[in-house]
């Protein structure tokens, strides 16, 4: 009875609801083509409504819509100039916009990206995620427009006060900039001592394979993922790597499978790229039938998925 009413109820419950409301229920449930129109429409009758339009800037980026963000992000700063984190986003669309066009016209918007995200880092002393952008930023600029390695150093201390864990992260990102890889490889093993998280490990996992040191990442993964906490994604990342490198069949095998057994949405990977690295091993180990039956999994469930399209090429050609 309590089911049939609720049936019966449902459709008014949606028309109780505000555009706003409608809206951002469909922006938490991954729906963004739906979200937006209902978005615009509230912040037609609502120009300056913050919530709004921070949603709509944080729709335009995720689609890489540069301008677009930049110009809801900047009314966001223009309303409430005190809110470190609409400086930090600010910032950081400014910055990804300058590395959409070429150096000349990039080095336009160099001096508002160090402007809003210092302002941020000032307004809020634990904003960690605009301190780990100023690394990278004073990092990656010229000397000549402002890149500094102290500067670089300065934040990173910042974060290490806020988090050791991220402050060995960024020493290690600053380490291995510069070339130094033996105090890079010491900063991200520190990092991963301190928290032994997803991100920790996926970054000392990353500078072994960067430096071409497989074996290493290997290891690093396997000792990790022993730990009762540690999450299903290191299952697919070990997979991942010795299906990548043609490591170990029956370990990659074995870790795939024990992903997709133990998947859900909340794992970063989707199901087809398990898919898709087991049908590698078995294409590796010239297993065409299993190798075909993998990928074919994959394309069912993503028809659009092109890596695993090309990967159906080579399989055929075995």
């Amino acid at each position: 009875m309590r089911g049939l009413l609720f049936a019966l109820l449902f459709p008014f419950f949606l028309l109780s609801q505000t555009s706003f409301e409608l809206a951002q229920n469909y922006y938490l449930q991954g729906n963004s083509t739906k979200a937006t129109p209902l978005f615009e429409k509230h912040l037609n009758q609502y120009p300056e409504d913050l919530a709004t339009l921070e949603y709509l800037g944080d729709i335009a980026g995720e689609a890489q819509q540069w301008d677009s963000a930049m110009i809801y992000y900047k009314a966001l700063v223009d309303n409430d100039i005190s809110n470190a984190n609409y400086h930090y986003k600010y910032g950081g669309v400014l910055g990804m916009k300058a590395l959409s066009v070429n150096k000349f016209s990039a080095a336009f918007y160099i001096s508002d990206v160090k402007t809003h995200f210092k302002k941020a880092a000032t307004l809020d002393p634990t904003h960690i995620q605009v301190r780990e952008a100023l690394v990278e930023l004073y990092m990656q600029l010229p000397a000549i427009i402002g890149g500094s390695k102290d500067t670089a150093l300065f934040y990173a201390n910042e974060l290490a006060q806020l988090s050791p864990e991220k402050g060995y992260l960024a020493k290690g990102y600053i380490a291995g900039y510069t070339g130094d890889v033996e105090a890079a490889e010491q900063f991200y093993k520190k990092a991963v001592a301190q928290q032994r998280s997803l991100m920790s490990v996926s970054k000392l996992v990353g500078f072994y394979k960067n430096t071409n040191q497989i074996n290493n990442a290997l290891e690093v993964l396997k000792q990790n993922l022993a730990l009762d906490d540690q999450p299903n994604e290191l299952n697919y990342q070990i997979g991942a790597l010795a299906a990548s490198y043609n490591l170990e069949p029956q370990l990659a095998i074995t870790y795939l499978k024990t992903y997709l057994e133990n998947y859900s949405t909340n794992d970063n990977t989707s199901e087809q790229w398990a898919y898709l690295r087991l049908a590698q091993v078995y294409k590796n180990t010239g297993d065409k039938t299993k190798a075909i039956f993998w990928i074919d999994k994959a394309l069912t469930l993503a028809p659009g998925f092109k890596q695993a399209a090309k990967e159906k090429i080579l399989i055929q050609q075995l």
